[in-house]
């Protein structure tokens, strides 16, 4: 009895010790759960009933310098579905169905997406239509959301994409400046999140809970809207004529301070369906790609000559049509020797010869000599410009320069350089010698309109002294006004520029019959405030020269930038030059403007008239409220005085009748009433959309398309 007892206690205690021992260790479990693991158990826990989604930021507006808008965030509707909670209405068909109607979607794509594996699904994203998302909502689709997104808009379509680039749909910059400042325009991203239970239903009193996105700052370019307008209608103009090039691209820079005031490209694409283009089209060949610059790069092997003092004043060069470099022959671009010329009288004359011989002449100063002021302008590696994909240019090797070399780079051939490189460096010469970086972006604002970060005119080196710089612009004046730049010659305007033409290279060598035409020059010669380079690539036919293909273009973009920036012309006293088969038109004699403010809208008719100029009123009222041209400005005989009336304090105008107006006449007017001017080609305006005489409200746009006279 007494040993089964004892057995009895033992089985027991050791059942006891078992059992003490399984808690205990179910107490250390519990424990490892609690406080080792709890962090991360709770986490998936509230992974599991919370569905989250993310909403992205605003991005920032892009403006131009004067604060109209180039790209924009807009509201789109977005279409997200719960897969659980439509499982368990089992009305999966149902909801497909009814979605792919409104969203012209195909039913077994939406039903495939609606039941997948996953917590939450977008069904559509930033829906075009507003009324296809007000549908939806209407609808009330369980398990269906239909929430509010930011989309990218660019309200002026083609303008400046090739600057703006564009931005995924996703929020996410892919090219130009929204892929370069795609940190500062795409903001901090906002969550919905919502609760549900095990089986898909929302939990009553759940969370469900909003947390906003903080919108992206803003850019603020210094590209002006007119003058990109300016160069793209240049642009459409030339790739529509027979002139028919591969490509194309027109620079405007302030030469003194580096400011881009205008960069277009062709071909070219809509940012706001970039997708539909190809991806060629979306190349930005201003800063991008290479080419050889021909004669244009003359200037830069002018600079440097006379920085060195290896041209004497008033020393005279011989050309007899050639010049012998080692075994070879450069001949000039014509046929006929120039003979005797200065170096002002080559550069006039395009000529080949004597610019060989001024590049070797600094070389044989100092081997390295070129190079060093090729360098100093800024070709061979990249400006810096905040641009995504920028080209550097390619220069042969200073140990593998031979002489040869060194003739055919002094005329733009065997170098190659972007066209940002090649206006930055012409600047530098037309602004005292001052090489300055290329800006694009003047400030970055936050959603106040505070400047967050502001972007100043930056020097990089002083590349010629101001004396060489006075003294080369003088030379480039005189190659529009006697040379063969004559075609950029602007009435009223200094003009300083030069012609190129050259031929493209190829595999084994340079390709017959392809070309790269181009013009780059600056006004006023005696103090530039716009630069301005034009490159046509391939044009077709004949004749291909700069001076016949781009200096036109280059005229036409300089001489309606020089007017909208009100530049006051100055009596250069030089003749229009003479073309051939064009008749000079009959000089016009100077007038006085006279005064006419205060007086009566009848009253000034007489005096203008009696003045010999001509009458423009704009505005209703009875008395002058002011005028432009100002009085006392001297002008020619028979120009057109636009007198403004009274106008009233309410926010509508009535749009002005603009029919036979020049481009800048027309922004002139359009600026006094407080209307933007949006316009297509070049000459004089033909029609306008709205018509004259409707009522719009200040801030409007107006479009003119304007033709030349035939």
């Amino acid at each position: 009895m007494s040993v089964s007892n004892v057995f009895i206690k033992k089985r027991i205690a050791k059942l006891f010790i078992l059992l003490a021992g399984v808690i205990f260790l179910l107490f250390l479990r519990l424990g490892y759960i609690q406080f080792v693991k709890g962090d991360e158990l709770q986490q998936k826990a509230l992974d599991n009933r919370l569905r989250e989604v993310v909403v992205e930021a605003k991005r920032g507006a892009i403006y131009d310098r004067n604060e109209r808008e180039l790209a924009v965030s807009v509201s789109a509707d977005s279409v997200v579905a719960f897969p659980p909670q439509i499982k368990r209405t089992g009305k999966a068909e149902e909801i497909a169905e009814q979605l792919a109607e409104i969203l012209e979607m195909d039913k077994k794509e939406v039903l495939k997406k609606i039941t997948q594996n996953s917590s939450s699904v977008w069904v559509k994203r930033k829906i075009k239509d507003f009324e296809k998302g007000r549908k939806i909502k209407e609808l009330d689709l369980e398990g269906i959301e239909v929430i509010e997104e930011s989309q990218r808009f660019y309200p002026n379509g083609t303008l400046a994409c090739h600057l703006l680039g564009f931005a995924g749909i996703d929020n996410q910059g892919l090219e130009g400046l929204e892929v370069a400042f795609d940190e500062e325009l795409r903001g901090v991203p906002g969550r919905i999140v919502m609760e549900f239970d095990a089986a898909g239903r929302k939990l009553p009193q759940a969370v469900h809970r909003y947390i906003s996105s903080k919108d992206g700052n803003n850019l603020v370019l210094t590209i002006d809207e007119t003058i990109q307008y300016i160069v793209e209608r240049e642009l459409d103009q030339l790739m529509n004529s027979g002139v028919n090039p591969k490509g194309a691209a027109i620079i405007v820079m302030n030469p003194k301070t580096g400011e881009i005031l205008a960069l277009g490209c062709r071909p070219s694409f809509d940012p706001n369906n970039f997708s539909k283009f190809s991806p060629k089209t979306w190349r930005n060949i201003a800063v991008s790609d290479t080419y050889e610059p021909g004669s244009t790069f003359k200037i830069i092997t002018a600079a440097a000559a006379l920085e060195e003092g290896v041209i004497r004043d008033n020393e005279r060069f011989y050309d007899p049509g050639y010049i012998k470099v080692g075994s070879e022959r450069i001949r000039c671009w014509t046929n006929v020797p120039h003979g005797s010329q200065t170096i002002e009288e080559a550069l006039m004359n395009s000529c080949n010869p004597v610019l060989a011989s001024v590049g070797l002449r600094l070389t044989n100063k100092d081997r390295g000599l070129f190079y060093e002021y090729i360098k100093n302008f800024g070709f061979g590696k990249a400006t810096g410009i905040t641009l995504p994909g920028e080209g550097k240019g390619l220069l042969i090797p200073l140990e593998q320069l031979k002489d040869i070399n060194i003739a055919t780079i002094s005329i733009g051939q065997g170098i190659s350089v972007t066209p940002i490189q090649m206006i930055t460096a012409v600047s530098a010469v037309a602004n005292g010698g001052n090489l300055m970086k290329p800006l694009l972006v003047k400030e970055i604002r936050d959603n106040s309109g505070k400047v967050v970060e502001k972007f100043e005119p930056q020097k990089v080196r002083q590349v010629i002294s101001p004396e060489t710089s006075e003294r080369l612009c003088k030379m480039l004046e005189n190659v529009v006004n006697e040379g063969t730049g004559s075609r950029a010659f602007i009435e009223g305007y200094r003009v300083a520029g030069k012609t190129g033409t050259a031929q493209k290279v190829g595999k084994g060598g340079y390709v017959p019959g392809k070309y790269v035409a181009s013009f780059v020059g600056f006004a006023p010669a005696n103090d530039p405030q716009v630069a301005a380079l034009v490159i046509v690539d391939e044009p077709q036919g004949y004749p291909y020269y700069g001076g016949t293909v781009a200096a036109p273009i280059f005229k036409r973009v300089v001489e309606d930038t020089l007017h909208y920036l009100r530049l006051p012309k100055q009596d250069t006293g030089v003749k229009p030059p003479e073309m051939p088969g064009e008749e000079s038109p009959k000089p016009r004699e100077d007038v006085e403007v006279p005064d006419v403010v205060g007086l009566s809208p009848n009253e000034a008719r007489q005096k203008l008239a009696q003045a010999r100029l001509e009458v423009e009123t704009v505005g209703l009222g009875e008395k002058v409220q002011n005028q432009l041209p100002k009085p006392g400005a001297v002008v020619k005989e028979g120009t057109k005085v636009i007198i403004y009336l009274d106008q009233e304090s309410s926010q509508e105008v009535l749009v002005p009748d603009v029919s036979g107006k020049r481009i800048f006449e027309v922004a002139d007017l359009l600026e006094s009433l407080g209307l933007e001017l949006i316009p297509h080609g070049s000459g004089k305006a033909h029609r306008q959309k709205p018509a004259p005489e409707t009522k719009v409200k200040r801030g409007s746009k107006v479009e003119v398309w304007f033709k030349e006279d035939q």
